[in-house]
């Protein structure tokens, strides 16, 4: 921690013990003195209107069914699972149409839900059907859960607090509230002390209800940990668990989900006790955070599915919406956040949402842009990083994610120096993101599926390089969250947009470097994707390197002998168990190409070495007895038996098909004669042809001046 946090932290140590502010109710999300001008907002702004309106109707129809507090006993996706999420959403819902509307049946509704629970909470034992490995909760399978519950439902009771009657409240609070708060803060101990996105939830569950129910010493454990001391607690959440460019570790699935209770939590810190300016702390980090987040997504919204992600998640979420809402009423105004929150089609009912739709309906918004960039990790920025490369407007962004960050703890990926590429609004070398059908509770009752460990963690799944059939670190994360790899190189120059980096550690006595760019030419419209990835070594060992593609190889410079029956698995373990063997050749001595077909364009895939490579093409799905996996194609390029590797490919963008006109053009690469011309660990040589003109690059790993040339 540096020394300006620690002066923050001295400073939050001596508030805190002082009794927080008088209490008004709502102070959270939305502030009572605020209320009259949000009921007035949903009258004049159609964004704040649209939102509110839906919030609405769905407390409408809460109000329509019968009150459901049922005895916990599903796992994700099951019916008393779901039953729990309904009623703490249908309470924040109620809770903000009772104060936009005045209408106490909305109120009513909530007093009669929360004295249902707290006839029952303090029967309950710890979950049935608890996750194994993970701390049980008693609503939920998982405390997580809990903790979620409890971030909702303490909004909706602050918004109906003065139309609930006292002795009501009383009742709910000790026992609901207040035996909740001792099995997080007490029973829940370990992850509410723990730096993880489950331990960010517990505490701004714990430290929202401190504020609501005026406990002061609840709020003091959130902010500063069970001890008190700052060890952990939320400050030590965002010094930890954020670079200082506001990258979130576990990566951006992770992100999104955990920003939601640090930005609500501070939004309830910053109206009780404004004096401590939260949403100043560590040079405005929460706001970084939130844009950070935003980048972080292709130009369709969805997130980099790297680490365990599910792939659907875009920045229309609620917690983006939260976040964006929040990063531009209560710390910068930045109008660029506005052309964000118009394409989520919503806004909180809130203060922050007033504000923003306020100036969104006063033309206040400018086009959000996305930009190439380093995104460092760590603490202090110097755990590696994501690097960002993007050529082209949001219609038909080409897109370079290159991974050169640390572990990411439990649910980061054992994919050191991995990549993804997009174009064309499609994913061409996706990331296969995390095994998992959530909340489908006949797929392992909505849990991680045992192919997450077996298959979606490993190297294997992945656009990098694996050493001996085996993933990095052995597949040992406690052993991978120790090390990380180090950037070498980046440059957003227009024309050479690149980023390289090295790791020394994933596999022992082995040194691999990659350096990856996006090269604009003038012959061509596109820029051409380059990939270098050097590996060295005193020993001998197999080289593989997957291309995993979305589309349909159409072509090949060497002919394709694909089996026809009696497949085999690749391997026995690290992924290779899981993969079948489609067709195995012996690329010319010069190289080679593949074509695909995705999303009506073609990707060409030229690609040499300075030893000879076996061509593999491959499919996902064996051994796979309750066909868990997803459709997965790969073509692997294979120096069996080498110390020293070095791979070149140049991925070309061409060509279109027409598929009602039943036309293509365009369906040959332009690039050719491709070449590594010298490779040692200091630098490597190669040329390719484009239309016939010759381009030599030159990577000088010793001079960063002078990193990437074009001779």
């Amino acid at each position: 921690m540096n020394c300006l946090n620690k002066l923050v932290l001295c400073f939050f140590c001596l508030i805190f013990p002082v009794a927080l502010n008088a209490q008004v109710h709502p102070n959270i999300m939305l502030s009572k003195a605020n209320v009259p001008a949000v009921r007035k907002g949903v009258q004049n702004y159609p964004l704040l209107k649209t939102s509110y309106n839906k919030v609405k109707s769905e407390a409408d129809k809460a109000l329509k069914t019968i009150i459901n507090v049922p005895q916990p006993k599903d796992g994700g996706g099951g019916a008393t699972h779901e039953q729990h999420k309904k009623n703490y959403l249908a309470i924040l819902n109620c809770g903000l149409a009772y104060q936009i509307s005045g209408d106490q049946k909305y109120a009513d509704y909530i007093s009669k839900l929360l004295l249902t629970y707290a006839a029952e909470y303090e029967k309950w034992p710890l979950h049935p059907k608890r996750k194994e490995g993970h701390e049980g909760g008693k609503i939920f399978w998982q405390s997580l859960n809990d903790f979620v519950w409890q971030v909702y439902v303490i909004q909706g009771y602050d918004l109906v607090y003065d139309a609930i009657s006292p002795s009501d409240r009383k009742t709910i609070e000790t026992h609901l509230f207040l035996p909740m708060m001792k099995f997080f803060t007490v029973d829940c101990k370990p992850t509410f002390d723990k730096i993880h996105n489950h331990g960010t939830w517990n505490i701004a569950a714990v430290g929202m209800t401190g504020y609501v129910l005026n406990k002061p010493e609840y709020v003091q454990m959130a902010i500063k940990g069970s001890a008190k001391d700052g060890k952990t607690g939320y400050l030590a959440q965002i010094d930890q668990l954020f670079s200082p460019d506001g990258y979130y570790t576990e990566g951006p699935y992770y992100q999104r989900y955990a920003l939601l209770p640090f930005v609500i939590f501070a939004k309830a810190i910053q109206n009780h006790q404004p004096e401590l300016k939260i949403f100043q702390y560590r040079n405005q980090l929460l706001s970084k955070a939130i844009s950070t987040c935003l980048q972080l997504t292709y130009t369709d919204g969805a997130f980099f599915p790297i680490n365990d992600a599910i792939k659907d998640k875009t920045y229309e979420s609620a917690e983006l919406v939260y976040g964006v809402d929040l990063a531009y009423a209560d710390i910068k105004a930045q109008p660029e956040l506005l052309d964000v929150a118009q394409k989520q089609r919503e806004v909180i009912v809130s203060d922050a949402g007033l504000k923003v739709a306020t100036d969104i309906a006063q033309g206040k918004a400018k086009p959000f842009v996305y930009t190439p960039q380093l995104i460092t990790d760590g603490p202090s920025g110097n755990e590696g990083g994501l690097g960002i490369l993007r050529y082209g407007n949001n219609d038909d962004q080409q897109c370079l994610l290159f991974k050169a960050a640390s572990q990411g703890m439990g649910h980061g990926h054992f994919d050191r120096l991995n990549i993804l590429y997009y174009d064309n609004g499609v994913e061409v070398f996706p990331d296969y993101g995390a095994a998992r059908f959530i909340n489908i509770e006949a797929k392992k009752g909505g849990d991680y599926l045992p192919e997450n460990k077996t298959w979606a963690k490993q190297t294997i799944a992945h656009n990098t390089l694996v050493v001996d059939q085996s993933s990095n670190f052995k597949a040992n994360a406690d052993a991978a969250q120790q090390q990380h790899p180090d950037i070498l190189y980046f440059n957003a120059d227009p024309n050479l947009q690149v980023i390289s980096a090295k790791e020394t550690n994933a596999y022992p006595g082995v040194e691999m470097l990659r350096t990856t760019a996006l090269l604009k030419v003038k012959e061509l419209e596109k820029s051409l994707l380059l990939d270098v990835f050097q590996v060295h070594s005193a020993k001998d060992h197999q080289y593989d390197l997957p291309f995993w593609y979305k589309g349909h190889l159409v072509d090949a410079s060497f002919k394709l002998n694909g089996k026809t029956d009696n497949l085999k698995a690749l391997g026995t373990k690290y992924g290779y168990e899981h993969l079948w063997l489609n067709s195995e050749e012996r690329a010319a001595s010069n190289g080679g190409y593949v074509t695909i077909l995705n999303n009506k364009r073609f990707y060409t895939t030229h690609f040499t070495a300075d030893s000879s490579l076996m061509v593999k093409v491959l499919s996902l799905g064996a051994n796979d007895p309750d066909l868990n996996l997803l459709e997965s194609k790969a073509f692997m390029l294979t120096a069996p038996k080498v110390k020293d590797q070095t791979f070149v490919s140049i991925t070309e963008a061409h060509g279109q098909v027409n598929s009602v006109n039943e036309t293509t053009t365009g369906a040959s690469s332009t690039v050719s004669d491709l070449k590594l011309i010298y490779s040692d660990q200091n630098q490597v040589k190669l040329s390719f042809k484009v239309k016939g003109k010759i381009y030599s690059y030159q990577i000088n790993y010793q001079n960063k001046e002078k990193f990437i040339q074009l001779n």
